[in-house]
C-alpha cells in the first residue's frame, strides 16, 4: 500500500503571512503523483503550511496515478514528472511547469565506469550491450533497473534515449527510492533516478561528458532532463486553499526553496 505523506501543523495560524494569499483561518490542499517530486513538493508544502495554516497533503503514487487522481477529482493538484500527453490534454487537463529535473544515470559505487553517451545508454537498455567490459568496466553482466509503466521518470528516460517499448529491464520498480536502493546493492546494476533524489549510496555517471548539475540542467547541456508539472483541470477552478498553494509555489518567492531541493525553477 502506498504511503500517504501528510504534513500537519500543530496549531493553525489565524492569517496568512504570504503575500497574495487570502487570510482564511483553515483549509486543506491535496496533491497526488510523482514520487520524484517528493523532495521539492514536500519542502514547498511545509513552507506553505507554516506560512498560511492551510493543511497540505501529498500522496506519492507515481505520475500516471496522480494525473488520473486529479482527473477523477480525488485530489486538488496532480504531480507529474513528464509533460501531459495529447489525450490527457484533450480530456480537459492542463499542465504548468514548476521546475526542471535532471534524470541521473546511476551505477553502483564499485563500478569503474564514469561516463556513458546517450547512444551507449540506449544500447545498454535495449540489450545490445550486456557486459560492463564492453564499455570500459569490469567483466560482469549489466543488470538493468528501471521504473514501472506509467512512471514519469521512465517516460522521460525512454523518450530521451529513444528506447520506448524496447528496454530489457531485469526489474521494474515502483519508486525512485527503490531504484536507488537496488542499484546500491548490486555491483552490476544500472538505473535512472531524479537528480534531486540521488544519494551517495550510488554513483551518477556523466552523460556525453556532462555532469547532472543545476547549471548544466538549466542551460540544457545535460540532455537527460524532464519537467516537473502541476496538473489541474482546465475547466474547473481550484478551491481557495488549492489556488493559494498553486500561486505560492509558482511565484518567484518559491524559487529558493525549489533550488534547495535540487531542481531548477521554471520561473
Amino acid at each position: 500500500m502506498k504511503k500517504l505523506i501528510t504534513i500537519v501543523l500543530a496549531t493553525v495560524m489565524a492569517m496568512s503571512v504570504f503575500t497574495g494569499c487570502s487570510s482564511e483561518v483553515a483549509g486543506a490542499v491535496s496533491t497526488d503523483g510523482s514520487t520524484s517530486m517528493e523532495k521539492v513538493i514536500g519542502a514547498l508544502g511545509e513552507a506553505f503550511q507554516n506560512d498560511t495554516g492551510i493543511t497540505f497533503t501529498y500522496n506519492p503514487t507515481g505520475s500516471g496515478s496522480g494525473i488520473k487522481a486529479v482527473q477523477e477529482g480525488r485530489c486538488d493538484i496532480g504531480l507529474s514528472s513528464r509533460d501531459l500527453k495529447a489525450e490527457e490534454k484533450d480530456a480537459g487537463l492542463t499542465g504548468t511547469i514548476l521546475a526542471y529535473d535532471g534524470i541521473a544515470i546511476i551505477v553502483n559505487p564499485e563500478n569503474p565506469v564514469a561516463d556513458l553517451s546517450v547512444e551507449t545508454i540506449a544500447k545498454i537498455y535495449k540489450g545490445e550491450i550486456t557486459n560492463w567490459a564492453e564499455v570500459g568496466g569490469n567483466d560482469a553482466e549489466i543488470v538493468l533497473i528501471g521504473r514501472e509503466a506509467g512512471s514519469g521518470t521512465r517516460d522521460g528516460f525512454e523518450s530521451i534515449t529513444d528506447t520506448e517499448d524496447a528496454c530489457k529491464y531485469r526489474q521494474e520498480l515502483t519508486s525512485t527510492g527503490d531504484v536507488i536502493t537496488t542499484v546500491a546493492q548490486n555491483p552490476g546494476a544500472i538505473g535512472y533516478a531524479s537528480v534531486a533524489s540521488v544519494k551517495d549510496t550510488v554513483k551518477a555517471v556523466t552523460v556525453d561528458g556532462v555532469a547532472a548539475t543545476e547549471a548544466n540542467i538549466k542551460d540544457g547541456s545535460y540532455v537527460v532532463q524532464r519537467p516537473f508539472v502541476l496538473v489541474t483541470k482546465a475547466d474547473t477552478p481550484l478551491t481557495e486553499s488549492a489556488q493559494n498553494f498553486f500561486d505560492y509555489i509558482t511565484s518567484a518567492d518559491a524559487n529558493e526553496i525549489i533550488s534547495a531541493a535540487g531542481v531548477v525553477p521554471a520561473n
